[in-house]
């Protein structure tokens, strides 16, 4: 058993590894009434979740379709390094049809002036779901928090088309390395508030507030038992 005095040790090593954060305003939710109808409340995700999220990306490792199997990696790592205080200013977005998760945003915040899109999942496909959430990520980077841009990266030609055609984002692969996105050497480019005010009534959708009846739908949030991505998988077989 450890003593008093380890423990106190441990505390305060631990204090150490943890990065300073942010004090971020919360993601005001809200419901997107999708193509069939289904209701989708996007909310944003307290960390005491994180193992239902985890619990819906690990399926996906093994998907290269798509890059599925890239994008659920690094969301994977970045989600537990959120849950485990190894990475500053992270914030979690989910969208939720009848309490089971559709899809999942996160990003984080570099300083007060810039943001750091991070990674986009869609578990439902067909909806335009990925493309509702990330919109509500960059909702909640510029009209939320207040910031003057994002940066983002793609992944995948399915992304590129979703980020930087449609909203017709700002290169800037010419200032490398001085503008580098964490994620790696690929070209940096930038969502500033002129671009996302141009495209957001296009983009951003949803109304608030949301019923409490159906907000409630999304308090206890599940895994999916099926995916499109792994034909004949169901989580009650595994």
């Amino acid at each position: 058993m450890k003593n008093r005095g380890d423990a106190m040790i441990l505390d305060e090593l631990e204090k150490k590894l943890r990065p300073p954060q942010m004090e971020l305003k919360p993601y005001p939710p809200k419901v997107i009434t999708l193509a069939n109808g289904e209701k989708m409340v996007v909310r944003e995700v307290q960390r005491d979740e994180a193992g239902v999220l985890l619990e819906t990306i690990y399926p996906l490792l093994g998907v290269p379709r798509d890059f599925y199997d890239i994008v659920a990696a690094r969301l994977y790592a970045e989600i537990l390094g959120w849950y485990r205080y190894r990475v500053a200013n992270e914030f979690v977005l989910v969208g939720a049809i009848d309490g089971v998760i559709a899809g999942i945003v996160n990003s984080r915040l570099v300083d007060q002036r810039i943001g750091m899109s991070l990674h986009t999942l869609a578990v439902k496909r067909g909806l335009r779901i990925g493309a509702q959430l990330f919109a509500a990520k960059m909702e909640h980077h510029l009209e939320i928090l207040g910031q003057k841009e994002v940066w983002i990266v793609a992944e995948s030609p399915i992304g590129f088309r979703r980020w930087m055609i449609e909203y017709a984002l700002e290169n800037r692969e010419h200032l490398y390395p001085e503008v580098r996105h964490e994620l790696g050497g690929v070209p940096t480019y930038v969502l500033t508030r002129a671009l996302y005010d141009a495209v957001r009534d296009q983009k951003v959708s949803g109304q608030r507030p949301v019923d409490p009846k159906l907000l409630a739908t999304a308090d206890k949030l599940k895994p999916p038992e099926e995916y499109p991505q792994i034909p004949g998988y169901r989580r009650s077989r595994q």
